[in-house]
């Protein structure tokens, strides 16, 4: 049996082993430890095959050392729970939600992959008059940042907020930050109604984010869907919908 002072020197061996080999990690083998995490859900692993996360983090071109805005997140968190782990050591993420949100997401927050991920609440309250999210005053409680990830939620917004968001987003991000938007697709000029509400011209976006300053560096074919014919509403998909995919910089 060891003594407690043999169990002592050995821990004071592994642990800073332990902490080099976790920075030794690249950011893919970061992101793949992180989707076999624990914390993730049943739900959440059955969709990563649709949205294909590791690709989608390589397309943006993460590093583990960025300030990343990840706005909205929803109740199910899917990519705060694979940033929180891969930026921990050299980063920080910024999750800006409303408090219904927080409030949802349960214990494993508390984990130590979590302790660089900091909720930034915000009023941002559904109106079912209007048929969407109307936010209050825009903050991403943090003064610059490298990434701002907009995932599946620009079509939430009319153009008016929209352009409040963007607006905000180019005065956070740093020189060369850049703007990510990934949404359901609507045909370019097709009129918004209640069945294609939860969809968004990617013309119309490219627009308007770059009428506040942006520029449109990439776009990526990763999430195109042949068998959406852009027509239902997104519930009714039986697979994947049709998604743009818009990284853009500042200048």
């Amino acid at each position: 049996m060891l003594k407690l002072s043999s169990v002592l020197i050995v821990s004071s061996l592994v642990m800073p082993a332990l902490a080099m080999a976790q920075a030794s990690m690249s950011v893919e083998q970061k992101i793949s430890a992180a989707l076999k995490g624990e914390h993730r859900t049943e739900a959440e692993l059955a969709r990563d095959a649709d949205r294909d996360p590791m690709a989608a983090l390589q397309f943006i071109g993460l590093r583990d050392d960025m300030t990343v805005i990840e706005f909205l997140p929803a109740a199910q968190a899917y990519y705060t729970k694979i940033l929180g782990p891969v930026l921990v050591d050299n980063g920080h993420l910024m999750t800006v939600d409303n408090s219904n949100t927080f409030s949802s997401w349960g214990d494993w927050t508390e984990e130590p992959e979590f302790k660089m991920t900091h909720p930034v609440v915000i009023e941002n309250n559904y109106s079912r008059e209007e048929g969407r999210y109307v936010p209050g005053e825009i903050e991403f409680g943090v003064a610059e940042a490298d990434l701002f990830l907009h995932f599946r939620e620009y079509h939430n917004f009319n153009e008016a907020d929209n352009m409040r968001i963007n607006a905000k987003v180019f005065d956070t991000l740093k020189s060369g930050g850049e703007y990510v938007v990934v949404d359901h697709t609507r045909r370019h000029m097709q009129p918004e109604t209640g069945v294609l509400g939860r969809r968004e011209d990617p013309v119309d976006v490219i627009l308007q984010v770059q009428r506040a300053g942006f520029v449109l560096d990439r776009a990526s074919t990763m999430f195109f869907e042949e068998s959406d014919d852009l027509s239902k509403e997104v519930g009714q998909i039986p697979n994947m919908t049709d998604r743009f995919f818009l990284v853009f910089k500042k200048p």
